[in-house]
């Protein structure tokens, strides 16, 4: 029997948070970190691939008027019962992250959890940076993280077993560095009943160097653009070692 081919991120969406929840952490570190001093001034923002809504929460919960945007169907609608259980003022909107739009300019812009790495090409970049300049007031802030060259090379690589009660996700990693390309090709087992269906779906990525991240920002309007390495938020033990992965913000050109 074919094993069916689910829509991409649907059951991703489903299972996100008790699978990868524990990348979070390191995730909020680094937006605590690099925002510290930014956060207490910002009064609009928008959460762009907010996946199940939990950054957007975060920064709803410290009085800032704060949209969520995602592309996948499924996440918008885990975001919003997230929203709705909150009592939260979060707006979740459907976009995708190389042509959306919101109903006012904010002042910052997040994009977590390598997200960004999610478009289909490398030339993506300069759209999604042209969206979020013009989602920017004047002045406005763009943080984000994204999977380099190295990430790739460590961790998209190999295959990873996870398992939780009623779920079983196997995820045959492989990487073409030439390409600057990675993918996932997952494998779920979803307990139905007594026994278990099979589910496929794929995830693909593609990533930059830093130059060419800062080239497409300053394309975009954007003056200002400051760099981490991600390493340090997270454990000593973890798989992002130095270089695999960076945190990015950058400024709006103020006129």
């Amino acid at each position: 029997m074919k094993t069916p081919v689910a829509r991409p991120y649907r059951l991703l969406a489903k299972y996100y948070d008790e699978i990868f929840s524990p990348f979070r952490t390191p995730i909020n570190e680094a937006r605590e970190r690099v925002l510290g001093c930014i956060l207490p001034s910002v009064e609009s923002a928008c959460d762009l691939a907010c996946g199940t809504g939990t950054t957007a929460l975060d920064l709803a919960s410290k009085g800032i008027r704060t949209y969520a945007v995602d592309a996948s169907p499924a996440m918008c609608r885990l975001a919003r019962e997230k929203v709705q259980l909150a009592h939260a003022k979060v707006r979740v909107l459907r976009g995708d992250m190389r042509s959306f739009s919101l109903p006012e300019m904010v002042d910052l812009v997040t994009c977590e959890c390598d997200a960004l790495n999610h478009v289909p090409r490398k030339a993506d970049l300069q759209s999604v940076a042209n969206s979020v300049a013009r989602a920017l007031r004047p002045g406005g802030y763009f943080f984000f993280d994204v999977n380099n060259l190295p990430g790739f090379e460590v961790y998209w690589s190999g295959n990873v077993w996870v398992e939780k009660p009623g779920v079983v996700l196997v995820m045959r990693n492989g990487h073409d560095l030439r390409a600057s390309k990675a993918w996932s090709d997952v494998e779920w087992f979803i307990r139905n009943g007594s026994g278990w269906r099979r589910y496929h779906e794929r995830v693909d990525e593609v990533c930059w160097s830093a130059e060419e991240i800062r080239r497409v920002l300053k394309r975009a309007g954007f003056d200002q653009v400051h760099e981490w390495d991600a390493a340090p938020f997270f454990k000593v033990n973890s798989v992002v070692a130095h270089g695999c992965r960076t945190v990015y913000l950058a400024r709006k050109t103020e006129c």
